[in-house]
């Protein structure tokens, strides 16, 4: 492989590495970390990486072929949550940091990591969203007759929250219906004589749409001094839980 082939693809390999960890959920510094410390494994030197929850910023020099640097921006649209993919690319980065995989075969392996499906099925998706769903409504009050009827709503949400974002752009207005959804579901299903307790089945229904991992990483982002990330992810989880508190809420003030 020539110097000028190897350039560019330790370019392309540590933008894929970070483009998978940033859109399925990693913290920016750790993607910033895992970037740097891949191009530095094959050389390059003043290596400087920049992530946002939107985009990656990327530069390094190589001494082998006259300091030449070059610069690469990838923006990132989506913004999914598959922590094993994350842990895949980190074990693919510390084989690539020591020499045991060539750039060739780590870059048809990221390929491969990224086009790979969710390790469950859709159905177990919605499964666990509804025991989720269930469990919670007990946790903030419910009796054991509020399990069922969180357990239909909030597989109704994981449902409707799926459909919606493959058709809707925004996903705050996919948030917002499916929320809309999931307390239609559970108003009607205590109205039927199922559940006693309306508003612990309802909070249990929503809890597959709380932005949990993006306020973790938000935080975790701003202790690490990323701050334009950290209030980024911020401010997207604040956007998401008033998507849902706007769904909830128009289904309360129609069918009550």
């Amino acid at each position: 492989m020539s110097q000028v082939n190897q350039f560019g693809d330790v370019m392309e390999i540590c933008l894929l590495a970070g483009e998978i960890m940033l859109k399925y959920g990693a913290e920016t510094y750790r993607v910033e970390e895992t970037m740097e410390r891949m191009a530095a494994a094959r050389e390059m030197v003043e290596v400087h990486s920049f992530v946002t929850p939107t985009g990656i910023f990327l530069s390094f020099k190589s001494p082998k072929q006259g300091n030449y640097e070059r610069t690469r921006v990838v923006r990132v649209d989506q913004r999914l949550i598959d922590l094993n993919k994350v842990t895949m690319v980190n074990d693919l980065s510390r084989r690539f940091v020591d020499a045991q995989i060539p750039i060739r075969e780590a870059m048809k392996e990221l390929k491969q990591i990224d086009k790979q499906k969710m390790n469950y099925p859709v159905y177990v998706q919605h499964i666990a969203a509804g025991a989720a769903s269930g469990s919670f409504a007990v946790l903030f009050g419910g009796e054991l007759v509020d399990i069922f009827p969180a357990f239909l709503a909030g597989v109704f949400v994981n449902i409707s929250l799926l459909l919606l974002e493959k058709y809707l752009k925004v996903k705050f207005i996919a948030e917002l219906l499916a929320a809309f959804v999931g307390g239609v579901v559970a108003i009607t299903v205590v109205r039927f004589g199922f559940g006693a307790n309306l508003d612990s089945i309802i909070i249990g229904a929503l809890m597959p749409l709380v932005p949990g991992l993006p306020l973790t990483n938000a935080a975790r982002d701003i202790m690490a001094g990323d701050l334009i990330a950290g209030v980024g992810r911020g401010a997207e989880a604040t956007l998401t839980a008033l998507s849902i508190a706007t769904g909830i809420a128009f289904a309360i003030s129609i069918l009550l």
